[in-house]
């Protein structure tokens, strides 16, 4: 009895030992596996992201900006990115209720075509990533001091700004022996007057005797267009969105007066002008996607990514225009794509 007592307790203990041997091996191999780097899952596999657009009018620059914008969200992330496209029609007003819509509803990020969706933007939330393009100046659309190319918060994004000391260069390659120059923009948009302030002083330089013409909105410019061409050799208009609201208006005044339009972008030119020096909004555009996207997926900070500016500007011309003043344009000047053409090659 004693013997087989003996036995069973050997047993019982031999087993004992195996059972804590491999406990101990199933515990290590728990401990290894948790020490293993797990692979990381590719965040626009299963992410999708909301961004809201704030156009502030329609017309072809900003809407090129917008294109170009979508166009690299989209080639990036595919069906992983949604927009919330709004136009404010040119009021204020809408771009505040444009805006704070896409707060409430905890957009990713959101796209500001223009100064006064920027400003509502600004105004509206400190936390949600915010891109601008078609801005001319973020110092004067912000208002910030000592402007140094980022803002330090959560706004960056593209200017639509080309170089005024060319543009006023190109007024006097154009028409030397002009006398005044009419300065046209709406004095509601903060960057059209900062514009207006920086290439006077440039004319000046050619002895252009300079006077500026503001108009409010809509509804007073072809009175302000009629006194411009009254008492102007030549008309300057800048980036000025709602004079590129209205360039029929302005062309149905300017053009049987026989006054030349020189304009800061190509959409107002297609409309209204004779010549201009322009950006491609659809390439800034373009490059406010590509920085979207680092925000986005790269986790790039916002508050210290710089302004970026069109790398290219281009000498255009507006055909029908030049034709109807009898004005000859320079070899090195592009002539400006009217639907018309484009529908023709088509």
């Amino acid at each position: 009895m004693k013997k087989l007592l003996s036995s069973l307790l050997a047993l019982t203990i031999a087993f004992s030992f195996v059972g804590c041997s491999d406990s101990q091996k199933n515990a290590s191999d728990t401990s290894d596996n948790a020490n293993q780097p797990v692979q990381a899952e590719d965040k626009t596999e299963n992410t999708v992201y909301n961004i809201g657009i704030c156009q502030q009018v329609q017309h072809p620059a900003l809407d090129a900006a917008t294109n170009g914008f979508v166009d690299y969200l989209e080639e990036k992330l595919g069906d992983n990115v949604k927009f919330d496209t709004q136009n404010a029609q040119g009021d204020t007003a809408n771009c505040a209720s444009i805006v704070n819509k896409f707060v409430s509803n905890n957009d990713d990020l959101i796209l500001a075509n223009a100064t006064a969706p920027l400003q509502a933007a600004f105004a509206a939330t400190t936390e949600i990533p915010i891109l601008g393009t078609s801005i001319t100046d973020y110092g004067v659309a912000l208002d910030i001091e000592n402007w140094n190319g980022t803002t330090g918060m959560n706004i960056s994004g593209t200017s639509d700004l080309a170089p005024l000391d060319e543009q006023a260069a190109m007024i006097n390659e154009l028409f030397p022996d002009a006398k005044t120059v009419g300065l046209l923009y709406c004095s509601a948009e903060a960057n059209s007057k900062y514009q207006i302030e920086k290439i006077k002083d440039y004319l000046s330089e050619y002895g252009y005797t300079c006077e500026e013409f503001s108009f409010v909105d809509s509804n007073d410019i072809a009175a302000v267009v009629n006194g411009a061409c009254d008492k102007s050799d030549v008309i300057y208009i800048p980036t000025d969105n709602t004079a590129a609201s209205n360039t029929e208006v302005i062309r149905n005044i300017t053009l049987p007066a026989k006054k030349p339009v020189i304009t800061g972008e190509e959409g107002i030119c297609a409309g209204c002008g004779v010549a201009t020096l322009s950006i491609n909004y659809y390439d800034i555009g373009y490059k406010t996607g590509e920085m979207a996207y680092d925000i986005l997926v790269n986790g790039a900070d916002i508050s210290k990514m710089e302004i970026e500016y069109a790398p290219n500007v281009e000498k255009k011309y507006n055909k029908e225009i030049c034709e109807a003043l009898g004005i000859s344009m320079p070899e090195n000047y592009i002539a400006i794509e009217t639907q018309t053409e484009e529908e023709e090659e088509q």
